[in-house]
């Protein structure tokens, strides 16, 4: 997340906790099949959210809240539900059985798609930017937002899959459901409070008729005086609901498609945005444009998040998980994390913000800018304290002569928690940074589309963490060598691969610097 991470959505419905547990073989093997499903279903969400983006929040999140009610109709229906397996041997579904589940799935991403991106910058457009002290109150409405997002999870990590575990499916999912039901009515309750920003049109329209503006008029010379480029004479955007946004000096072939000719000027036409266009909308794609450096050091972030529900989890299943009679399953160490964003959301927003504001002079203690940074930062001894915990139950296991025995090293599982805390902290104040850097950087008709883009470096940075697990498996295991992450972990090194992670955030991390001292803000009118 990222802001929303894949896994709390899979909690949601109990999916992420029964696929860490099917790699426990006292476990059904039908779990990997829901699994495998769940792939499909968030990368279509990807996708949603950036075609989704011109339409009003409201009516976004009112679909998404619907949707996502209709996820639990599968388990009301026996019928629906696949055999159950006889010990190890599962009878397949039938075709009907896959065509629901694969439609809920959609339904799912549907729902999420009109939620995610547009939750929060529908939150904010609640706090007027020229108050004061609203202005103040909507940084900390982020970070509550993201204390309220981890609350949910845990409870649904925890309570609901328990009650999946214990009560049915049904009931498991249709706690979910009626919390749903009851977002749909306090959203209803709360409409005449609101306050609507006006749609502005598609996005993705705009932005392409600037690029297809600015070729066609690719042999005009920019003049420059940028007050000579075109733009309505009025106060307000020709873009609904946008203030206008100041000409910058970067990118200045595209200020092409904002230069009057001369066939424009004889006739007085100046309505086809397809030849000519307002310096507000090229303005808008001059700063996604911008955003872009920063935004791409997210996918390595997330890449580290990937590791919370994949590696670290193998991790622990070759410890020790055993305190008293208790068994802690590895999965279940996640909600560290959680509880990690529980607990610094208000220590960031009551202790540390004021403090800094003492020393930067600034009302939200740090910039969104240096807020992702220490986030980066923090991330990198995440990964370090990962593999220097590697390294010693690896040291552990040659003392005691297990390197070829596939057992649990006899160290306490709790020696991962470091690791899941820090970087709980670093969600704090990365997620969170990034939620905040894209709503107030994002022209103002482009909010829901900026939003959305943290989001999408989630699904980037599980695509770029398979493809360094596989880049390093097929380079370690040459020679017949077992590799760095064998099906045994004793006889391998995941500490270098970890290692290799850390090195690879802290190289982000220059690379994020970088970007961030080139960056100039948006200037709106």
């Amino acid at each position: 997340m990222s802001l929303y991470p894949r896994q709390r959505v899979l909690r949601t419905f109990g999916v992420l906790w029964h696929c860490n547990k099917s790699r426990d073989l006292s476990y059904p093997h039908t779990t990997r099949r829901k699994c495998l499903c769940c792939e499909k279903c968030h990368h279509l969400a990807r996708h949603l959210l950036s075609y989704s983006s011109h339409w009003s929040c409201s009516g976004r999140f009112l679909l998404g809240t619907i949707l996502d009610n209709c996820r639990f109709l599968h388990d009301l229906f026996p019928s629906l539900n696949p055999a159950e397996c006889l010990g190890s041997v599962c009878p397949p579904a039938t075709p009907a059985q896959y065509a629901v589940f694969f439609f809920g799935l959609y339904l799912i991403a549907l729902g999420t798609g009109g939620i995610k991106p547009c939750i929060s910058s529908f939150g904010a457009d609640q706090f007027d930017d020229t108050d004061p002290r609203e202005k103040v109150k909507k940084g900390s409405f982020f970070n509550w937002f993201y204390f309220c997002i981890n609350i949910g999870a845990i409870v649904s990590s925890t309570f609901v899959v328990w009650v999946q575990e214990n009560r049915g499916w049904g009931l498991g999912f249709g706690i979910p459901a009626l919390f749903m039901a009851l977002a749909i009515g306090s959203f209803f309750i709360g409409t005449p409070l609101y306050r609507f920003q006006k749609p502005g049109g598609s996005p993705v329209t705009r932005m392409c008729q600037v690029v297809v503006a600015s070729f066609l008029k690719r042999n005009v010379v920019v003049p420059e005086d940028s007050r000579l480029l075109f733009e309505i004479p009025d106060k307000s955007s020709a873009i609904e609901g946008s203030r206008k946004l100041e000409h910058s000096d970067e990118l200045r072939c595209l200020d092409k498609a904002a230069v009057v000719s001369d066939a424009e000027r004889k006739s007085g036409n100046y309505s086809n945005l397809w030849r000519l266009c307002t310096v507000t909308q090229v303005e808008e794609l001059k700063i996604l444009i911008r955003m872009f450096p920063v935004w791409a050091t997210g996918i390595v972030f997330s890449a580290v998040y990937a590791q919370l529900s994949t590696l670290f989890v193998e991790q622990g299943t070759m410890m020790n998980r055993s305190i008293g009679s208790f068994n802690i399953p590895p999965a279940s160490l996640s909600c560290f994390s959680l509880i990690s964003v529980i607990f610094w959301v208000p220590v960031y927003d009551r202790i540390i913000v004021p403090v800094a504001r003492k020393f930067t002079g600034k009302e939200k203690g740090f910039s969104e800018l240096q807020r992702m940074g220490i986030g980066l930062f923090v991330s990198v001894l995440c990964m370090s304290a990962a593999a220097i915990v590697e390294n010693t139950r690896l040291r552990l296991a040659r003392e005691l002569d297990i390197v070829d025995k596939p057992v649990a090293v006899p160290i306490s599982i709790l020696l991962l928690v470091p690791q899941y805390l820090l970087f709980g902290a670093a969600e704090v104040f990365t997620c969170v940074g990034q939620i905040e850097f894209f709503y107030d950087q994002s022209p103002d008709a482009m909010r829901s589309l900026c939003t959305a883009l943290p989001l999408l470096t989630v699904s980037l940075g599980n695509y770029l963490s398979s493809f360094i697990l596989t880049i390093v498996t097929y380079f370690t295991t040459q020679g017949g060598n077992p590799g760095w992450i064998p099906d045994n972990l004793n006889n391998g090194h995941l500490d270098y691969f970890f290692w290799l992670l850390a090195g690879l955030s802290f190289l982000n991390m220059l690379v994020y610097i970088a970007a961030a001292k080139r960056y100039k803000q948006k200037k709106a009118s």
